[in-house]
């Protein structure tokens, strides 16, 4: 890509490549996934150095331990991505799937089939993890990409965008079929580039999200807070509960999957809080809680500013439910929509859980952390949306699709059927 020439050029330069990219054979994506995944391999001690700076930049910046765990890129990381990249290459072509096929006269055939979005600009939070994930997402369902990383990993970002592009670009991919930002400012760049990118994906905090919507006439998909719950129901498994809430919370503290809030059904609360408070405490979790949460345990008082918190730190709030109407109610109103539990063994409440709360994500008896495209076997993800118009949860190949229809005639004319010579003839094939 052309440095030398602004972003608006460059985005134009992208558009003119979506067409062919969107050409490619799967044969072709797939053997540039693999490329991918071996030149990985191959440059890892330079990617590693260059985490090395990011990282040593954010200890003198005193960037907060839990973000700091995600701007780090070692071998646990490298294997994670190099293993979602063969995921991907074993799943099926996402392009050219026909998802109707009907004559609609005996001469002339409709058909729907799935095409790429075209070109996508995504800008995420600073985790190296994640421009591969995204890059090689794109690649798969045939998509150009225009990529901005959190500036705290920029050298990771720009290694690792430098490996892909060239393994890429050596298979046979298109010019132009990748571009990344490095500068803040090219942000608003970016956003005025409406004509030439037909998608944006924000990723990070909720009023980056919302100055993103706000500021272009380009199409968004994303979601704002990560504010997950999950609901300890009268009915619940205590044994099952407490690691549930633990991983949830700790396993990956910063992320926008944790759980922040816990409602507690009031009949098991006496007996269930201490237990739940000690386990948080050996963990190094600070318990949040409303009156009720704190006479069981001696914890800090909640505020009710908790109830729409995403905490992003080892901090979880708490409180008293009388059922499960209450449990969803909280929810509905003060939940960001992202990804919800409820812990029971009473499957007839699950169920009604499951289905009134209104979450890209619900389940029963397991840790909200399992949101993520990598988990739900699509390889990996583009980030999560809470939108319900095109994509909702976790974003993998099917979100980064669209659609056209084909059509099939014989010198049919309109005239024809509005005149009364012919008659549609419907019939799904």
């Amino acid at each position: 890509m052309q440095q030398n020439i602004n972003i608006k050029e460059q985005a134009k330069l992208v558009k003119i490549a979506s067409p062919i990219m969107a050409g490619t054979s799967e044969e072709l994506r797939n053997k540039a996934l693999k490329e991918i995944a071996i030149e990985l391999e191959n440059h890892k001690e330079e990617i590693f150095e260059a985490n090395k700076k990011d990282l040593e930049q954010a200890k003198k910046d005193n960037v907060q331990q839990a973000i700091v765990k995600r701007l780090k890129f070692d071998e646990g990381k490298l294997r994670d991505v190099v293993a979602g990249i063969n995921d991907l290459i074993g799943l099926s072509d996402p392009l050219h799937k026909k998802t109707l096929q009907r004559q609609l006269d005996s001469d002339l055939l409709l058909i729907r089939e799935t095409c790429p979005i075209g070109v996508i600009g995504i800008i995420f939070e600073a985790r190296p993890d994640a421009l591969v994930q995204i890059s090689s997402l794109c690649i798969k369902s045939g998509n150009c990409a225009i990529l901005k990383g959190g500036s705290e990993t920029t050298n990771s970002n720009k290694v690792l965008f430098n490996i892909i592009y060239d393994a890429v670009k050596k298979v046979g991919m298109p010019d132009n079929c990748m571009l990344q930002l490095e500068a803040r400012s090219e942000i608003s760049e970016l956003l005025e580039c409406n004509g030439f990118v037909d998608l944006l994906i924000p990723r990070g905090s909720n009023a980056f999200v919302q100055y993103i919507m706000n500021n272009t006439k380009i199409p968004v998909m994303g979601h704002a807070d990560g504010i997950c719950h999950i609901y300890v129901d009268k009915d619940a498994d205590f044994e099952k509960a407490i690691p549930i809430i633990v991983d949830a919370k700790t396993q990956y503290v910063s992320a926008c999957n944790s759980v922040e809030t816990l409602l507690i059904h009031k009949a098991i609360a006496e007996e269930f809080v201490p237990m739940l408070y000690n386990a948080l405490k050996k963990n190094n979790v600070k318990l949040l809680g409303t009156e009720d949460i704190v006479s069981l345990t001696g914890c800090e008082k909640s505020t009710p500013e908790d109830d729409s918190t995403e905490y992003l730190d080892y901090i979880v709030s708490a409180k008293e439910v009388e059922n499960i109407d209450e449990a969803i109610n909280h929810i509905n109103l003060y939940g960001s929509h992202h990804t919800d539990c409820i812990v029971t063994e009473n499957d007839e409440s699950a169920e009604k859980f499951m289905n009134l709360v209104d979450s890209a994500g619900v389940y029963q008896n397991c840790s909200t952390r399992f949101a993520d495209g990598y988990r739900y076997g699509f390889g990996a993800e583009v980030g999560i949306s809470t939108s319900k118009i095109h994509a909702r949860g976790p974003v993998g190949l099917e979100g980064l699709v669209s659609y056209k229809y084909k059509m099939y005639g014989h010198g049919n004319i309109v005239d024809d059927y509005a005149t009364g010579k012919k008659e549609f003839n419907f019939k799904d094939l």
